[in-house]
């Protein structure tokens, strides 16, 4: 499991959120999937002490061996411009 940082601009908007997954390129389309139609990019440099999120923690509908619910997204604090 990694995390990544995803710029996904609409206009001249921008926002950023932090996205759990097992690839970046399925970090990136998780972004897409709940944004479509907006552009998605990944924040370089990658983070390296982040990088590694771990494994992912277990909620309701969410088990070791079910990756298809083991991602997460969540806001990062800073706003772009």
């Amino acid at each position: 499991m990694i995390e990544v940082s995803v710029e996904v601009h609409e206009g001249a908007t921008s926002s950023r959120v932090a996205v759990q997954a097992d690839t970046i390129s399925r970090a990136v389309s998780i972004t897409k999937e709940c944004h479509p139609g907006r552009d998605v990019r990944v924040v370089f440099p990658i983070d390296p002490e982040g990088f590694f999120a771990g494994a992912p923690k277990k909620t309701a509908g969410n088990t070791a061996g079910n990756t298809k619910n083991s991602s997460r997204m969540r806001l990062v604090p800073d706003r772009i411009r």
